[in-house]
């Protein structure tokens, strides 16, 4: 999987923000159909990309224009990673939440805000930490 090109650091965290509101919401109502689009959006940035993922989107023509610009770039591979990890805990959750099995769709949805949330609000991707610390262990299994 390619991770494509470096992408200003200040998305994925506004990514991050709005992620941590979805689950939030989602926690708060049980409404599993919007974590359904959630587990969509996690989807795209792991599987597509970054770019065209829609909280990217936002950010890029909403958002960014209106900010200083920044030469910092930040590596796209470890934040695709995050996206893949986020998207197996809400696809555990939309499934838990639909199926009755209410329980497991509250702690899939609980860890999936709680890395949205470090990276909201403190700036720690939890799933990027986890990638490289695969990468470390394993050079050959992230790539």
């Amino acid at each position: 999987m390619s991770a494509g090109p470096a992408v200003d650091p200040r998305g994925p965290r506004f990514a991050a923000v709005i992620t941590t509101i979805v689950l939030a919401v989602v926690l708060i109502t049980g409404w599993w159909p919007l974590l359904a689009v959630q587990t969509v959006v996690f989807a795209i940035g792991a599987f597509v990309g970054l770019k065209p993922a829609p909280y990217s989107l936002i950010y890029r023509y909403l958002v960014a224009p209106r900010l200083a610009p920044t030469s910092e770039r930040e590596d796209a591979a470890p934040l695709r990673f995050a996206q893949g990890v986020g998207f197996v805990f809400a696809l555990v959750g939309t499934i838990g939440y639909a199926t009755g099995v209410t329980a497991l769709g509250i702690v899939a949805t609980a860890f999936a805000l709680f890395a949205a949330f470090l990276n909201a609000a403190f700036n720690f991707c939890l799933g990027c930490e986890m990638y490289l610390l695969i990468r470390r262990v394993a050079p050959s299994q992230a790539s």
